[in-house]
């Protein structure tokens, strides 16, 4: 979830710089667990704040006022909390919200149905909750739902928590890229779409489309804090990316819903489709993404002699 290496916080003696605190809403102690998720509470809430407008939440905006987004102390008047307290969570501080608490952050800061969802799983994080561990579907299952798609004349294929691709059908090869030809390390979604020429020339509104997918991949990272393998790719994709690091600074969080993504082929032209992400309960983390077409296929703009299909 972040760019380092997760290491669990020493709680057998009382850090100086960082007392427990008492008084406030909610459980308020000093926790168990990574330190890292705190640090990712604090600065989710923060990147929700500022880009919040005194409007926006019926506040005044007077002419002397010097930040565009809110200031810590109106989210704590508008989420009813003490505004040290409040202000201890975007420090990163150990300290635990209560349910109640987390309710009235997410209404202050008009979160998303998506974005409540991840407020509440690093806020577990950061109190030390211990995350069952979920194992990916196998493989050969996986190839098996891809090949029964084998025929379609839309692109199916499957990733893993890491945006590994797995498996695909002919479709995706024609309409994304030739995955076999690739080596196995670059067979995945995420630095395709960053560093490849193929990928600029086929998906059409490119820079939307990278931080549609950086933000359902963060909230995909959330559920494994403490994968040192996941923490190297946000570290290498940073690296790789600037616009990956923006987007990911950003802290822009969308659950794996269906979108529309427009395409474009060499020969058959643009086409607009639907993807559905197809997941089984028992392997959460592995997906199968379906192309449907969309209602209004034909994109206007496409080329002389394109067809449909």
């Amino acid at each position: 979830m972040a760019d380092s290496v997760l290491a669990p916080v020493n709680s057998g003696r009382r850090a100086e710089n960082n007392p427990p605190v008492r008084g406030f809403p909610g459980s308020v102690r000093r926790v168990t667990g990574t330190g890292d998720g705190a640090s990712e509470l604090g600065q989710f809430l923060r990147s929700r704040r500022e880009r919040l407008r005194p409007a926006e939440v019926g506040l005044p905006v007077g002419p002397r006022r010097r930040v565009a987004g809110l200031k810590r102390e109106e989210v704590a008047r508008l989420a009813h909390l003490s505004p040290t307290w409040y202000s201890y969570l975007e420090q990163g501080r150990q300290v635990t919200p209560s349910p109640a608490v987390l309710d009235n952050l997410a209404r202050a800061l008009r979160l998303s149905p998506d974005e409540r969802g991840y407020l509440y799983e690093i806020a577990s994080q950061a109190s030390g909750v211990a995350q069952p561990v979920i194992a990916d579907a196998p493989a050969e299952l996986i190839a098996q739902v891809v090949a029964l798609h084998a025929d379609s004349p839309f692109p199916v294929y499957a990733c893993n928590r890491f945006i590994d691709v797995l498996s695909w059908n002919r479709a995706a090869r024609e309409w994304y890229d030739d995955w076999s030809a690739m080596a196995e390390p670059e067979r995945n979604l995420v630095r395709w779409i960053l560093v490849s020429p193929v990928a600029r020339r086929r998906i059409v509104d490119w820079e939307s489309e990278v931080r549609d997918v950086v933000a359902r991949w963060r909230s995909e990272v959330a559920h494994h804090p403490d994968d040192a393998r996941l923490t190297a790719r946000v570290r290498e994709y940073r690296m790789l990316s600037p616009l990956f690091a923006r987007c990911w600074d950003d802290h822009d969080v969308v659950e794996h819903r269906t979108r529309t993504r427009t395409l474009r082929h060499d020969v058959l032209g643009v086409r607009r489709m639907r993807v559905l992400p197809l997941v089984c309960p028992a392997f959460p983390h592995t997906g199968v993404m379906v192309h449907l077409p969309d209602e209004d296929a034909t994109v206007p703009g496409t080329p002389r002699g394109g067809r449909n299909e």
